[in-house]
Protein backbone atom coordinates (compact mmCIF):
# COMPACT_ATOMS: atom_id res chain seq x y z
CA UNK A 1 0.00 0.00 0.00
CA UNK A 2 1.67 3.50 -0.98
CA UNK A 3 2.66 5.51 2.10
CA UNK A 4 0.33 8.46 2.03
CA UNK A 5 -3.49 6.28 1.77
CA UNK A 6 -1.26 3.81 4.26
CA UNK A 7 -1.13 7.26 6.42
CA UNK A 8 -4.57 8.50 5.87
CA UNK A 9 -5.99 5.29 6.97
CA UNK A 10 -3.96 5.30 10.61
CA UNK A 11 -4.71 8.97 11.15
CA UNK A 12 -8.23 8.10 10.30
CA UNK A 13 -8.94 4.82 12.92
CA UNK A 14 -6.79 6.96 15.54
CA UNK A 15 -9.16 9.94 14.83
CA UNK A 16 -12.29 7.93 15.09
CA UNK A 17 -10.76 6.18 18.34
CA UNK A 18 -9.81 9.42 19.40
CA UNK A 19 -13.46 10.82 19.30
CA UNK A 20 -15.44 7.64 19.87
CA UNK A 21 -13.51 7.37 23.36
CA UNK A 22 -14.42 10.38 25.14
CA UNK A 23 -17.29 10.69 27.67
CA UNK A 24 -20.67 12.10 26.20
CA UNK A 25 -21.93 15.39 27.23
CA UNK A 26 -25.17 16.49 27.47
CA UNK A 27 -26.27 19.28 25.21
CA UNK A 28 -27.39 22.79 26.48
CA UNK A 29 -24.43 22.32 29.47
CA UNK A 30 -23.78 25.46 31.43
CA UNK A 31 -20.88 27.46 29.64
CA UNK A 32 -18.25 29.86 31.60
CA UNK A 33 -17.31 32.32 28.60
CA UNK A 34 -16.02 34.14 31.37
CA UNK A 35 -12.92 32.25 31.84
CA UNK A 36 -10.01 32.57 28.77
CA UNK A 37 -8.63 28.76 28.78
CA UNK A 38 -9.27 26.16 31.10
CA UNK A 39 -7.83 23.03 31.39
CA UNK A 40 -9.60 19.77 32.11
CA UNK A 41 -7.26 16.64 31.59
CA UNK A 42 -8.91 13.59 31.08
CA UNK A 43 -5.99 11.75 30.14
CA UNK A 44 -2.00 13.18 30.24
CA UNK A 45 1.26 11.88 31.21
CA UNK A 46 2.79 13.78 33.87
CA UNK A 47 3.57 17.47 32.74
CA UNK A 48 1.67 16.91 29.80
CA UNK A 49 -1.25 18.55 28.72
CA UNK A 50 -3.56 20.33 26.30
CA UNK A 51 -6.23 23.36 26.92
CA UNK A 52 -9.50 24.24 25.20
CA UNK A 53 -10.04 28.16 24.63
CA UNK A 54 -13.96 28.77 25.98
CA UNK A 55 -14.59 30.53 22.88
CA UNK A 56 -14.69 29.10 19.45
CA UNK A 57 -14.88 31.20 15.81
CA UNK A 58 -17.84 30.36 13.44
CA UNK A 59 -17.03 32.35 9.83
CA UNK A 60 -19.52 32.82 7.73
CA UNK A 61 -18.60 30.42 5.43
CA UNK A 62 -18.99 27.71 7.74
CA UNK A 63 -15.48 27.34 9.36
CA UNK A 64 -15.02 26.89 12.63
CA UNK A 65 -11.83 27.62 14.30
CA UNK A 66 -10.82 26.11 17.40
CA UNK A 67 -7.90 26.89 19.60
CA UNK A 68 -5.73 26.62 23.11
CA UNK A 69 -2.35 25.23 24.36
CA UNK A 70 -0.54 21.84 24.69
CA UNK A 71 2.14 20.38 25.98
CA UNK A 72 4.10 17.24 25.86
CA UNK A 73 7.50 15.32 25.58
CA UNK A 74 9.38 11.88 24.86
CA UNK A 75 7.57 11.14 21.27
CA UNK A 76 8.92 8.85 18.78
CA UNK A 77 6.55 9.08 15.92
CA UNK A 78 5.25 12.23 14.31
CA UNK A 79 2.47 14.00 17.07
CA UNK A 80 -1.04 15.94 16.48
CA UNK A 81 -2.99 18.02 18.31
CA UNK A 82 -6.84 17.15 16.80
CA UNK A 83 -10.19 18.18 17.54
CA UNK A 84 -13.49 17.48 17.03
CA UNK A 85 -16.93 19.64 18.13
CA UNK A 86 -20.47 18.49 18.89
CA UNK A 87 -23.43 20.82 19.50
CA UNK A 88 -27.10 19.87 19.38
CA UNK A 89 -26.76 16.36 19.50
CA UNK A 90 -23.62 15.05 21.92
CA UNK A 91 -23.55 10.97 20.54
CA UNK A 92 -22.52 12.97 16.59
CA UNK A 93 -18.87 14.67 16.93
CA UNK A 94 -17.69 16.89 14.08
CA UNK A 95 -13.56 16.53 13.65
CA UNK A 96 -12.29 19.93 13.30
CA UNK A 97 -8.43 19.81 11.92
CA UNK A 98 -5.45 18.59 13.46
CA UNK A 99 -2.09 20.48 13.93
CA UNK A 100 1.12 18.94 13.83
CA UNK A 101 3.29 19.34 17.45
CA UNK A 102 6.27 19.88 18.84
CA UNK A 103 7.10 17.32 21.44
CA UNK A 104 9.57 19.18 23.25
CA UNK A 105 8.56 19.78 27.19
CA UNK A 106 7.64 23.52 26.30
CA UNK A 107 4.35 24.72 25.77
CA UNK A 108 2.75 25.67 22.88
CA UNK A 109 -0.01 27.07 20.75
CA UNK A 110 -2.63 25.22 18.44
CA UNK A 111 -5.06 26.25 15.95
CA UNK A 112 -7.31 23.79 14.18
CA UNK A 113 -9.70 24.68 11.62
CA UNK A 114 -12.37 22.98 9.17
CA UNK A 115 -15.57 23.08 8.25
CA UNK A 116 -18.83 20.91 9.05
CA UNK A 117 -20.48 19.52 6.10
CA UNK A 118 -23.48 17.23 7.48
CA UNK A 119 -24.28 20.10 10.42
CA UNK A 120 -25.29 23.57 10.09
CA UNK A 121 -23.61 25.00 13.07
CA UNK A 122 -24.92 28.19 15.00
CA UNK A 123 -23.72 30.57 17.37
CA UNK A 124 -23.59 29.33 20.70
CA UNK A 125 -22.73 26.26 23.13
CA UNK A 126 -20.77 23.57 21.87
CA UNK A 127 -18.54 20.66 23.46
CA UNK A 128 -14.51 20.56 22.31
CA UNK A 129 -12.13 17.58 22.90
CA UNK A 130 -8.54 17.69 21.86
CA UNK A 131 -6.30 15.50 21.98
CA UNK A 132 -2.39 15.16 21.58
CA UNK A 133 -2.13 12.23 20.19
CA UNK A 134 1.41 10.27 18.50
CA UNK A 135 1.84 7.83 15.69
CA UNK A 136 4.41 5.57 17.19
CA UNK A 137 6.39 3.43 14.86
CA UNK A 138 5.72 -0.09 16.38
CA UNK A 139 6.81 -2.89 13.87
CA UNK A 140 5.05 -2.09 10.28
CA UNK A 141 2.07 0.15 11.39
CA UNK A 142 2.30 2.79 13.42
CA UNK A 143 -0.02 2.87 16.54
CA UNK A 144 -2.17 5.68 18.23
CA UNK A 145 -0.28 6.70 21.93
CA UNK A 146 -2.32 9.40 23.31
CA UNK A 147 -0.33 12.47 25.26
CA UNK A 148 -3.05 14.14 27.03
CA UNK A 149 -6.75 14.84 26.27
CA UNK A 150 -9.03 17.41 27.24
CA UNK A 151 -12.98 17.85 27.43
CA UNK A 152 -14.35 21.73 27.46
CA UNK A 153 -17.54 23.42 26.65
CA UNK A 154 -17.39 26.76 24.66
CA UNK A 155 -19.44 29.39 22.96
CA UNK A 156 -19.19 29.63 18.89
CA UNK A 157 -19.14 33.51 17.98
CA UNK A 158 -19.34 35.07 14.69
CA UNK A 159 -15.46 36.11 13.92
Amino acid sequence: MPFRPALAAVLGGAALLALTAGPAHAAGSAHAAASVRTAVPAHAAPGEFVTVDTVGRLAADGTVTLTGTYRCAGNTGPVFVTSSLSQRDPRVRHGIGGTVARCDGMTHNWSNSGRVTSETLRPGAAHVQATVMELRPVGLVPLPVFHATADQDVTLVRG
